[in-house]
């Protein structure tokens, strides 16, 4: 044996050592799908107790999804060019079982097979009990929502009335103060509420839409007019630029609308002096939003994680404010459901400006 082939070997047996110290099932394949290295966590993933080898991984692994449509590995294996990953693939055991599967595809191009070209690596994970907790979690969310949204109304409903009592009678000016905060916390409680419920149906993926037509213009200023008075107490000027050659945007106009709606309330919300506009123009079969604010601008850690489920930037003009966290995070969701694409430009103390692309949505 030459010194070569005894370095190789030595390499061989620390990679091999390297797979089986890994407590996620690893298989990896070469060009042809056929497993060449594999680790004994992806036989106890598998329920297996026989040589994967020089076998083909459709033979071993045979995912489907939860409608039960199967899944053809060896083709989604060869269509991977990037690493992705799914965790909403199942697999059946021989005793009738169902475990949830965790499953990273990723292409590699060092030494796999015979001509020493490329192959896959899979990463496989049982995640049934992680989905269980998920499940139950978001049926706690959506369960509590729904329960406080009564309760919450019925209060803001009395709160106001007493505050309109309040303006006809003269009432000491400290009971009326103590009516705002208390109304204006009750409707922060509110907007917490219908997040807890878009986010509930979004992690289950209960969230749907059917495309319509959406008069952009129209959309524009109902927002501005919206938040108009909202702008105008902070001393900010709120405007809308829709282009004159706009035409009908075919989305889900709710949704839409929420996103809008967050990234103008959270303009306004950091914005201490200037303005907020928010435009839009036609672009490539759909329409591009934009939503800028002279405000407090972001970070660029925090630009990574803004989007991030209930982050908060460790700024302290930020935490002046209430916040859940959630807004942008569903805001995301949404714009992903509608395969929107989302751009973020900022510089601290230089304003932000979030641009958002809508496609229009074919009509059938």
């Amino acid at each position: 044996m030459t010194a070569y082939q005894s370095e190789a070997q030595l390499e061989h047996q620390r990679l091999l050592s390297l797979v089986n110290s890994m407590t996620d099932g690893v298989i990896a394949v070469d060009e042809h799908v056929k497993v060449v290295i594999y680790n004994a966590a992806a036989l106890n993933v598998l329920d297996l107790n026989s040589t994967m080898q020089g076998k083909a991984l459709g033979k071993f692994l045979q995912p489907f999804t939860a409608t039960e449509q199967p899944v053809d590995i060896v083709e989604l294996v060869r269509s991977t060019t990037l690493p992705t990953t799914n965790r909403d693939l199942r697999l059946r055991y021989s005793d009738g079982s169902v475990i949830d599967l965790y499953l990273n595809i990723a292409p590699v191009h060092l030494g796999f097979g015979k001509d020493g070209g490329g192959g896959f690596v899979l990463l496989l994970r049982d995640i049934t009990r992680e989905k269980s907790l998920e499940e139950e979690r978001d049926e706690f969310i959506s369960v509590v929502s729904h329960e406080l949204r009564t309760p919450i109304a019925i209060a803001e409903g009395n709160i106001s009335n007493a505050q309109l009592l309040g303006e006809r009678q003269s009432i000491p000016d400290a009971i009326n103060q103590a009516l705002k905060q208390a109304h204006d916390q009750v409707l922060f409680l509110a907007d917490m509420i219908n997040d807890l419920a878009t986010l509930s149906r979004a992690e289950q993926g209960k969230l749907s839409f059917e495309a319509e037509a959406i008069n952009v213009h129209d959309l524009v200023n109902d927002l501005v007019k919206a938040y108009e008075h909202e702008a105008t107490v902070k001393g900010l000027r709120l405007e809308g630029h829709p282009d004159p050659k706009l035409e009908l945007l075919y989305s889900s106009k709710l949704y839409v609308h929420e996103i809008l709606q967050n990234f103008v309330t959270n303009a306004i919300k950091y914005t201490e002096s200037g303005g907020v506009t928010l435009a839009a123009r036609p672009k490539d079969g759909g329409v591009e939003f934009e939503v800028a604010d002279t405000g407090i601008g972001i970070s660029k850690a925090d630009q990574e994680r803004v989007f991030d489920k209930f982050f908060r930037s460790e700024d302290y003009r930020t935490r002046q404010h209430n916040g859940t966290g959630l807004g942008l995070y569903v805001t995301i969701k949404l714009a992903r459901l509608l395969k929107a694409d989302i751009n973020l430009t900022s510089e601290l103390n230089h304003g932000s400006t979030f641009t958002i692309f809508i496609p229009s949505i074919t009509q059938k």
